[in-house]
C-alpha cells in the first residue's frame, strides 16, 4: 500500500526538479530523493544529561557516542551504517565537508576537530558498519537547556530549521518531567499540515526511569505508572504518540555487558545476602565498603558507572535466583527490563511500519516549501495540485492525519470510541492484528470475523444522526481502514 505512495512522491520530487531547475535550492531536491530509498531518519533529542547518546548508544548496541560533556556533544551527529569507519566534519560555512581522525576512548568515539571549534562545525557524520543502523539512521542532537551559548538553540534549528526541510522524518524526546522547554521543542516538530511531522511520528522516552523509584527494584514498575499518567496529558497527547519508559544506562550496559562484569556480580552474588545489602542503599557505601566485600573498591566504582544502582542491585537479584546462569541470558534479562525491549517494539510497529509513509511526508513537505518560496515559478501551481492530489488520494496520509486530529483533541466522541479510532488506525502498531486488538497468534479468519464486525459497529456510527460530524469525518476514514484489511485478509 505504502509502496505506491514513495514511489507517487518519488514521481513528484523528479517533476519538481525540472520546475526548479537552476535555482540554488533545487539541489535540495536531489537530496530529498536520494533520502526515500535510504533508512528512516529519527532524532533523539531532550534536555542536557537526559541520556540521549546513552539511549542511542543502547539501540546501537554498541557504545559509540560519547556521553560526557565533551565540545562533539554540542553538535547534531548522525550515526549511519557504511562500508567502512569514518567520519565526516560538515562547516557551517558552506566550505566542503572534510575527513577527520578520531579515537575510541572507552568504547566511545572521539572526534578531532581539528583548528575547528564546535560552533564552527554544523554537523558530524559518522559512518559505521552495524546492522542496527541499516534500517534506522539515528541523530543525536545537542542538550536543551545548555548554559553554553548557541547550543541550546542547536536542537530547534534542526528540527524546526527556517530554510530547510526537516532532516529527521521522527523523533525520539527524552524527557525526566514535563516542563515547558520540553513542550516548545515537541512543538518545533509539530505541525498541524499532514505534510508536516505531527504526534504520529514523535515518542516521549521517560529516561532515566530507574531513577525514579531511587534505584529501588520496582523502580520500573514506578516509571511506567508515571510514563502512563504523562500519556494521558492533554498537552502531551498532542505532541507525541506514547511514552515509553526506559533505563537507559542499564539497556546500554545490558546491550555491550563483558564477562568481567558479569564474573564481577557473581562474585558480589556469591557474597552472603545479609552482609552485603547494607552496601546497596547508596553509591557511596557500595563504593566505600568494607575491604573484606567482594571486589576492590575501584572494581566496585567502575560497575556502579556501567549500571547504576538499580543496575547492580536488579542484576544480582537476578543471579542469586538462578534467573541467569551466563553474561548472554544475563545480558537479555537485563535488556527486557530496562524498557528497551519496549522501546524497540514502539520503534518497529509505530516508526519502520511506516517508515515509506514518514519520508513520502518529508519529501512532499520538501516540494510544498519550495513552491511556498517561489510561487512565481512556472509550474508550482500544478505542482500544489499534485501535492494535494496525493495527500487526498494516499490513505495513510488520512490516517495519519485523522490520529493527530484525534490526539490533538480535535475529534470529540466517546472516550471509548475515540480509543478505538486511535487503535483501528495504528495508534498501537500497523499490523492487522494490533488494530483490531487481538493477540499476535490471531489467525486470519480471526481477523476477518473482527475486522467485519467493527467494520459494521463503524458503519452504523458514521451513518448515525447523532454521531457528531468531526467524529463522522474520522469514523469514515476508519471505515476505509477496516476494508482494507477485510480485502487483504
Amino acid at each position: 500500500m505504502t509502496g505506491g505512495l514513495v514511489n507517487e512522491a518519488r514521481s513528484l520530487l523528479l517533476d519538481a526538479e525540472r520546475v526548479f531547475s537552476g535555482l540554488p535550492d533545487a539541489s535540495r531536491l536531489a537530496q530529498v530523493r536520494e533520502r526515500l530509498d535510504g533508512p528512516l531518519r529519527v532524532a533523539i533529542a531532550g534536555k542536557v544529561k537526559a541520556g540521549k547518546s546513552t539511549l542511542l548508544n543502547a539501540l546501537v548496541g554498541e557504545r559509540l557516542a560519547p556521553t560526557d560533556t565533551g565540545e562533539c556533544t554540542k553538535i547534531v551527529t548522525w550515526y549511519r551504517d557504511g562500508h567502512t569507519y569514518q567520519v565526516t566534519l560538515y562547516p557551517n560555512d558552506g566550505s566542503a565537508p572534510t575527513q577527520a581522525r578520531f579515537h575510541r576512548d572507552d568504547g566511545a568515539i572521539e572526534v578531532e576537530l581539528g583548528d575547528r571549534t564546535y560552533d564552527q562545525i554544523d554537523r558530524i557524520d559518522v559512518s559505521w558498519p552495524s546492522s542496527s543502523l541499516r534500517s534506522l539512521t539515528l541523530i543525536d542532537t545537542p542538550g536543551v537547556g545548555s548554559l553554553t551559548e548557541g547550543v541550546a538553540s542547536r536542537a530547534f534549528k534542526f528540527l524546526d530549521p527556517e530554510e530547510d526541510e526537516t532532516p529527521a522524518d521522527a523523533v525520539l524526546y527524552l524527557m525526566k518531567h514535563i516542563h515547558a522547554s520540553d513542550l516548545n521543542l515537541l512543538e518545533a516538530f509539530h505541525d498541524n499540515s499532514v505534510s508536516r511531522p505531527n504526534p504520529v511520528n514523535a515518542v516521549a522516552v521517560l529516561s532515566r526511569a530507574d531513577e525514579i523509584g531511587a534505584g529501588r527494584l520496582d523502580s520500573m514498575a514506578s516509571a511506567r505508572n508515571i510514563a502512563n499518567r504523562y500519556g494521558d496529558d492533554g498537552r502531551l497527547r498532542r505532541l507525541v504518540q506514547i511514552v515509553v519508559p526506559v533505563a537507559g544506562l542499564l539497556a546500554e550496559t545490558a546491550e555491550t555487558l563483558t564477562e568481567w562484569e558479569f564474573k564481577a556480580l557473581r562474585q558480589l552474588a556469591d557474597h552472603p545476602t545479609d552482609d552485603l545489602e547494607p552496601y546497596l542503599l547508596s553509591a557511596d557505601r557500595f563504593v566505600e565498603a568494607r575491604p573484606e566485600t567482594p571486589l576492590t573498591s575501584l572494581e566496585r566504582e567502575s560497575l556502579l558507572g556501567r549500571f547504576g544502582l538499580f543496575g547492580v542491585r536488579l542484576s544480582l537479584a537476578l543471579l542469586r535466583r538462578n534467573v541467569c546462569e551466563s553474561s548472554a541470558e544475563l545480558s537479555d534479562e537485563l535488556v527486557a527490563r530496562s524498557g528497551l525491549g519496549d522501546l524497540q517494539t514502539v520503534l518497529a510497529t509505530l516508526f519502520m511500519d511506516r517508515a515509506d509513509v514518514l519520508k513520502a511526508r518529508s519529501a512532499l513537505l520538501a516540494v510544498e516549501k519550495l513552491c511556498m518560496e517561489h510561487p512565481q515559478v512556472q509550474g508550482v501551481a500544478t505542482l500544489q495540485a499534485a501535492i494535494e492530489q496525493i495527500m487526498a488520494g494516499a490513505h495513510p496520509f488520512n490516517e495519519l492525519t485523522t490520529l493527530a486530529a484525534v490526539r490533538s483533541g480535535w475529534v470529540k466522541g466517546k472516550p471509548a470510541d475515540l480509543r478505538e479510532v486511535e487503535q483501528l488506525l495504528g495508534a498501537t502498531g500497523t499490523m492487522a492484528w494490533q488494530r483490531l486488538g487481538l493477540d499476535q497468534t490471531a489467525g486470519v479468519e480471526e481477523i476477518r470475523i473482527a475486522a467485519i464486525e467493527a467494520l459494521s459497529r463503524w458503519q452504523r456510527k458514521v451513518e448515525n444522526p447523532l454521531t457528531s460530524l468531526d467524529l463522522v469525518t474520522a469514523g469514515r476514514v476508519v471505515v476505509r481502514t477496516l476494508e482494507g484489511l477485510i480485502t487483504a485478509s
